[in-house]
């Protein structure tokens, strides 16, 4: 039987990730939005920053894939229906899923930097959405595009990782 203090512990601990989670969730919106008003300036289609899996990052390192995952699916919904769309959301959490996968089992190994972890998870999420658009469409020669787009998503994944491990290196480690 636990005591009332283990108790009231765990429920301060759920309590304290819980308003984590909402924060972060808020903050990846926040970027999300950001993001759709200041499209990068590439000639490239498709190409984007992720500012947002910055966020998403952290939480694996601060909060574990159960809330990680929860953000991410909260974020692309409500960003999807806000900024890009049915078809948006539909490749986003292509893209989210494959990619917060990809980044929670290579930091479980404990063998890759946060940069290293938010790299991969940049070439994931291209991968994914790449793989939704040629079943979407039917047509496997859109793979050809995975050149362009793995580069794309390793300088993104590198430049958030590196973001991410300068934010996570700054913010109190709180115990949750």
């Amino acid at each position: 039987m636990s005591s009332p203090a283990k108790s009231d512990n765990r429920y301060a601990l759920k309590t304290k990730r819980l308003a984590l989670s909402a924060i972060f969730a808020a903050l990846a919106m926040i970027f999300s939005y950001i993001e759709a008003l200041l499209p990068l300036p590439v000639p490239i289609p498709g190409i984007k920053l992720g500012l947002a899996n910055l966020i998403i990052v952290i939480a694996i390192y601060r909060l574990g894939f159960k809330y990680a995952f929860i953000i991410n699916c909260i974020r692309i919904f409500a960003a999807g229906l806000l900024f890009t769309g049915v078809f948006g959301v539909i490749y986003s959490f292509a893209g989210g899923i494959l990619s917060i996968t990809v980044m929670y089992l290579l930091y479980r190994t404990n063998i890759f930097s946060i940069i290293g972890v938010s790299m991969a998870g940049g070439v994931a999420h291209n991968l994914g959405q790449l793989i939704t658009a040629c079943i979407i469409m039917s047509n496997i020669k859109l793979m050809s595009y995975f050149a362009v787009l793995l580069f794309s998503g390793m300088i993104s994944g590198i430049l958030i990782g590196f973001a991410a491990s300068l934010i996570d290196n700054k913010i109190p480690h709180l115990k949750v």
